[in-house]
């Protein structure tokens, strides 16, 4: 499939177990040090988004920041940039629009900035049942979601596989491991994220590209007042406190420079995982509808 004469930078060291086949890179400090320090990332005003901008930026990094708020995104960017010194692109698209992600490539190849990071977190819920939600509303984020994931890495992949160098995090979630009453396309299209992603990352094996599926699980960002679940039990409840976005990401950018093609951020998430995995589906299901339902 690939070329695979080159001496491979990540040989598979590693069963990953329950969460899929995979391995660990030896050297990530290595590997960090010598990759092309672009990095774009979606979503990236707010919550796992931006501070995944302000770990690659104090790391050196260029920046490309995709998001829609062109007010917000200069903020951030001219924030960055100061405390940073390093180069900040803002591109203020909605990935809801289909368009968005090709117009996003052909500007970025257009200033010169080749991507060896690609970070793809934008991404929304829609809460509430089924037959009551607005459908134009979950296309919407259905192309977020899952669309535009996947044509932002189709098209940066094949410049990445020409350097045979990069790294791809898609953000999934702890969603993706069983269905989720209230959330349910939500939890779906999470499903397809972590499902392309480790297919992809054994795709890509020898390749010299990596991909990561972060799976964080309730995270203190916007996400739960743009979906309108904030009294939800899992980001509500006294035992069920969220984490921060900051640790989330600190623990996606880890997995990523070791070339991890699955990573459960927290404890608390692991062992759900590992229960919801075990468990009947339906049983599963059942226990998202308790963690999903207001208090």
């Amino acid at each position: 499939m690939y070329n695979t004469t080159i001496p491979r930078i990540c040989p598979a060291v590693k069963f990953l177990g329950k969460y899929g086949p995979g391995w660990q890179c030896p050297g990530a400090d290595f590997i960090e040090r010598s990759m092309e320090k672009n990095a774009l990332i979606t979503g990236a005003t707010a919550g796992i988004g931006y501070e995944f901008a302000e770990l690659l930026a104090s790391k050196g990094h260029a920046l490309a920041l995709v998001a829609r708020d062109q007010a917000r995104l200069a903020e951030r960017a001219g924030s960055l940039e100061a405390r940073h010194k390093t180069r900040v692109i803002t591109l203020a698209k909605d990935l809801s629009d289909p368009a968005s992600a090709p117009d996003i490539f052909r500007d970025l190849q257009r200033r010169n900035f080749p991507v060896s990071v690609l970070i793809n977190n934008a991404g929304f819920g829609v809460y509430g049942l089924f037959a009551e939600t607005d459908l134009a509303r979950e296309l919407q984020m259905l192309q977020v979601n899952m669309a535009s994931l996947v044509q932002l890495t189709k098209l940066f992949l094949k410049p990445m596989l020409d350097r045979r160098e990069g790294r791809i995090l898609n953000v999934a979630s702890t969603a993706s491991f069983q269905p989720g009453p209230r959330l349910s396309l939500y939890s779906a299209s999470k499903a397809f994220v972590l499902s392309f992603s480790c297919a992809l990352a054994l795709e890509l094996k020898g390749a010299g590209v990596t991909v990561t599926a972060l799976c964080p699980g309730g995270t203190r960002t916007e996400f739960q007042r743009r979906a309108g679940m904030e009294r939800a039990a899992i980001f509500s409840a006294a035992d069920l406190r969220p984490m921060t976005a900051r640790s989330v990401a600190e623990i996606g950018y880890e997995a990523m420079l070791k070339g991890r093609p699955v990573v459960v951020a927290g404890w608390k998430n692991k062992l759900m995982v590992a229960v919801s995995r075990r468990a009947p589906t339906m049983w599963s299901a059942r226990v998202a509808e308790q963690l999903n339902k207001g208090r």
